[in-house]
């Protein structure tokens, strides 16, 4: 039986309500000195960057990162594989979130040949044990793969091809997927069966309707993380000071003001009315 697609008004309320429930995640992680990291993986287009766009719209960028590293220098090839992810983890009462990770390795680079097979196969021996690290440092770690059949991805590289907003998602990378879907499957299946582990297991979440993926995922995390509500002093707005005899604000024609271009629309529409 197939999921049904939650109703527009129950997924709006129900995001809001997560959307506070990370707020109160949030505040914990910065009192307690918590560190979470969340790794968002999938193939394109399978709603990664959505889901995170919903969870940071709340949160302080001075506490939630997002770590979407590009393609490595020169001198980062030259460096331990995991070497560049190791600068963006957190520090005490941060948060980040990783949009691809370490395991572009077991994907992108093993499907396309930008690793060799052994650096390949080294990959999938370490990177058991470097998530080990994590965890035995304390780190709350929790790894999202986002599955999105091929009818529906095809679906949305299409959509995106006259979006001149979402135009950019599309890359070269992305249209050689849709040739590789087997390729990528293969690698795939061989990641989670060598990475998927007791102390860092991979939870999937079902992606083709975006709206069921979002809440799914983001109530697993919270269910997942260890918070509470955190007190906090009550916040009173202090009174304004009369202004002082001795001040006069300056003339706003000495300033250079931004053209007022909402007052245009706002003209042109009671004009068509």
């Amino acid at each position: 039986m197939a999921t049904a697609k939650v109703p527009k008004a129950v997924y709006e309320a129900e995001l809001f309500r997560l959307q506070a429930e990370l707020v109160t995640m949030q505040e914990w992680v910065r009192a307690t000195g918590a560190r979470v990291v969340v790794v968002f993986e999938g193939r394109d287009a399978a709603g990664k960057g959505g889901t995170i766009k919903r969870i940071t719209e709340y949160l302080s960028p001075r506490v939630a990162r997002i770590a979407a590293l590009p393609a490595p220098t020169d001198r980062e090839r030259g460096q331990w594989y995991f070497q560049r992810y190791v600068a963006h983890l957190p520090a005490a009462g941060e948060i980040v979130l990783f949009d691809r990770s370490w395991y572009n390795r077991a994907g992108v680079e093993k499907v396309m040949g930008f690793c060799t097979p052994e650096e390949h196969e080294r990959f999938l021996q370490q990177a058991p044990v470097f998530e080990q690290l994590l965890v035995d440092e304390g780190i709350l770690l929790r790894k999202y793969w986002f599955s999105v059949s091929d009818a529906e991805q095809l679906k949305r590289f299409r959509s995106r091809l006259d979006d001149p907003v979402r135009r950019w998602k599309l890359s070269p990378m992305d249209l050689e997927s849709i040739a590789r879907w087997e390729d990528y499957s293969r690698a795939k299946d061989e990641m989670f069966a060598r990475t998927d582990t007791a102390h860092a297991p991979w939870f999937v979440v079902e992606s083709d309707l975006k709206r069921n993926a979002r809440l799914n995922m983001m109530a697993h995390l919270l269910s997942t993380v260890p918070y509470r509500s955190v007190p906090h002093e009550p916040v009173h707005l202090p009174e304004r000071p009369p202004a002082a005899a001795d001040y006069e604000r300056p003339p706003r024609e000495l300033f250079t003001q931004v053209p007022d271009h909402a007052a245009r629309l706002a003209g042109d529409r009671e004009a068509d009315a």
